[in-house]
């Protein structure tokens, strides 16, 4: 078994703490990233925020322009519905 390694932090008087550079580097996370706090039996567990589409806008060119938004619309559709009956199916 691995033994743990304990970061302490100080909370700040608005509930602020800075993560500790080890565990961003872990969570592979950086400024104006986002993280998610889970609580599980009791337990407190951080992980980062998946992206959101909307957060994701724009960081790609698009391979050509005009974009064809129904096309892309449809493949979107699909490529969500083959993930979710992966998930679906274990």
């Amino acid at each position: 078994m691995v033994a743990a390694k304990e970061l302490v932090r100080t909370l700040t008087a608005k509930g602020q703490v800075t993560v500790p550079i080890e565990v961003r580097k872990l969570l592979d996370i950086g400024p104006a990233d986002r993280i998610v706090f889970q609580i599980v039996d009791g337990r407190v567990e951080v992980k980062a925020a998946p992206m959101s589409l909307e957060e994701t806008f724009g960081a790609v060119r698009p391979i050509s322009r005009p974009e064809d938004f129904d096309y892309l619309r449809k493949t979107a559709i699909s490529e969500h519905t083959e993930k979710t009956m992966k998930e679906l199916r274990g």
